[in-house]
């Protein structure tokens, strides 16, 4: 669905500017490798010709500069004289050019900073295309890109006004907004006096809720991200989408009409509104039989290319949902999201278990089997010995030895964890037992304060109302609640955490949530006294995720925004999906 928003809805910022800016600066560091080149000719000295110049544009990652290193040592001994230009983007780091130092060609390279680190994939859509962010903070515990997050914060805050409302959760969001403000506090002329257009900024960090992000996709955007890969806001469809021997790249926007109107819908409705277009399509071309000269002049200067146009891309997504069911029908997908359901609710746990099992001795994915460890992990706080135990050895056994150090990382991030001897959830019911049997009152809010730690999910999920409680069948084509992009099975608890705050101004209110989500020290609002947000910009929330946002959770506030008459900016370090948070972590590269 589109989601047509209502009438008084906030119009989007233009982001035009972010591209203008970020070509100009990358113009203006391209131009001076040209002005250095004539002062070579000033001081009569041979210039480099234009083959003889390098510039790399890289990622400031230890082995890129390695690779810089080994071709600038080959020249030198090939006897070769070039210059070499590295910019790195979005910002450069000290160890690079350590490393660039220990090579010995430190001197032969001029480095230079390209700060482009906001890029617009859609009209709501701001990615500054880190994947390896989560890597790096949630598990290596790298701090390098927080300084990266705030100034694309700052930059966004001198383009379009100071934010007059922030709220944030998470160790890795505070440290951000509080660095934001410290650039903030150093120019403060910059914004001053401006009227705001966005009025909510949220901060989120991704291990805040790691359930959602582990869930199978059902809305179109997020399956076609899950089957064949969205990169960078578009995708290659391959022979078995396009129907020829070649693949096609299509960008995945709004100016896509066709897949506008079906992103955000779920699965089960996308055939039969796709079949409905069809018919539509056809009865715009049949129209031409009536026509006269004139009219048919009209029509293929003002319609007919546009039709070509529309016609081709509706072609590629019926394409796209052949191979997506297809695919999805060899994988039994419905009995994995009746599963994912079972371990989402609580219910039938041993089944669920059993199903994983089987899916590792199947060898269908690796990656798909530790997902589904993961997120029985996470709902269930733990795995009680006994399962870990077994689940580790059967994948060992069934996908290899070499998979053992992924098991550490998903431990280290929380993901995949084993519950200590008498954390099991019996024990400490039970231990709760004999102290109201021993009437020994005193004791008993710390007894429950140790239950809700040790079943965190499912508190926060009773707190919030993450499983609603459906009265009959849930209508998937006119859906009531965000729990649709889940089947309405589940409601995202990063999406009911931002309605939540956002009802409420603040996190009050949500004092146990929070303490649940051990963020405690993490959680803050932010609110300006005065308040110069006009009716319309206080409607316009940008929602920053850290460590990346799901197309799921995107399609869930889109909802939500024309539910309540808000519209949402995303901002997101990538987008991501379960197989690349597990791959993130998964020592064995494929």
């Amino acid at each position: 669905m589109a989601f047509p928003h209502r009438p008084d809805a906030p119009e989007l910022p233009d982001f035009s500017m972010l591209k203008r800016l970020a070509r100009d600066q990358l113009i203006y560091l391209l131009e001076q490798q040209h002005e250095v080149d004539k002062l070579y000719k000033v001081e009569n000295k041979p210039a480099v010709s234009s083959s003889e110049q390098l510039c790399f544009l890289v990622r400031p990652r230890i082995k890129n500069m390695r690779y810089v290193a080994s071709l600038v040592n080959a020249d030198k001994l090939a006897g070769r004289t070039r210059k070499y230009k590295v910019i790195f983007s979005p910002q450069k780091f000290h160890a690079c050019e350590m490393v660039l130092e220990e090579e010995g060609v430190y001197g032969d390279v001029s480095c230079d900073e390209w700060a482009f680190s906001l890029l617009p994939l859609d009209v709501d859509l701001l990615s500054m295309e880190l994947p390896e962010f989560f890597r790096d903070y949630f598990l290596e515990g790298d701090q390098r890109w927080i300084n990266t997050v705030a100034q694309a914060l700052h930059l966004l805050s001198t383009l379009y006004g100071p934010f007059p409302n922030c709220y944030g959760i998470g160790r890795c969001t505070k440290m951000s907004y509080e660095l934001w403000r410290k650039l903030e506090e150093e120019e403060d002329g910059e914004t001053k006096g401006r009227r705001p257009e966005i009025g909510h900024v949220f901060l989120l960090d991704r291990d805040v809720d790691f359930v959602t992000a582990l869930c199978s996709q059902v809305v179109y955007e997020g399956l076609v991200d899950d089957t064949f890969r969205v990169k960078c806001g578009s995708v290659d469809f391959g022979p078995e989408v396009t129907s020829s021997d070649r693949s096609l790249k299509v960008l995945l926007n709004a100016e896509d009409k066709v897949f506008n109107e079906i992103r955000n819908e779920h699965f089960s409705n996308v055939f039969g509104f796709l079949s409905q277009k069809a018919r539509n399509l056809q009865a715009q071309y049949d129209r031409r039989r009536g026509m006269d000269i004139k009219q048919m002049k009209n029509f293929v200067s003002q319609e007919l290319k546009g039709l070509k146009q529309e016609h081709r891309l509706l072609s590629v997504h019926i394409g796209a949902c052949e191979s997506i069911m297809k695919k999805k029908t060899k994988q039994d997908f419905q009995e994995l999201i009746k599963t994912e359901h079972a371990l989402l609710e609580g219910f039938n746990i041993r089944e669920s278990t059993s199903y994983i099992e089987e899916h590792i001795d199947r060898q269908v994915s690796p990656i798909e089997s530790l997902r589904l460890m993961c997120l029985l992990s996470i709902t269930e706080n733990g795995l009680i010995p006994k399962d870990y135990r077994s689940l580790k050895t059967q994948y060992l056994q069934s996908y290899g030895p070499e998979h053992l150090l992924t098991f550490s990382n998903l431990r280290r991030a929380g993901l995949l964890t084993e519950q200590a001897p008498g954390d099991t959830l019996t024990a400490v019911e039970s231990k709760v037992s004999k102290l109201v049997t021993d009437k020994a009152a005193g004791k008993i809010t710390d007894a429950f304060n140790s239950l809700a730690k040790r079943s965190n999910f499912r508190a926060i999920s009773k707190k919030l109302n993450l499983i609603p409680r459906v009265d009959g069948e849930y209508d998937l084509k006119v859906p009531r609640d965000m729990a649709y992009v889940f089947s309405g099975a589940y409601v995202p608890l990063s999406c009911r955490l931002i309605e939540q705050v956002l009802e409420r101004r603040s996190w009050q209110g949500l004092d146990e949530v929070v303490r649940l989500l051990n963020c405690n020290e993490l959680a803050f609002t932010d609110v300006t006294k005065e308040d110069k947000a006009s009716s319309e910009s206080s409607r316009l929330i940008m929602v920053v995720f850290l460590g990346g946002c799901t197309f799921s959770e995107i399609s869930a506030l889109r909802f939500l925004g024309r539910e309540k008459g808000y519209r949402f900016i995303f901002l997101t370090t990538a987008v991501t999906n379960s197989a690349r948070l597990m791959e993130a972590m998964s020592e064995v590269k494929a």
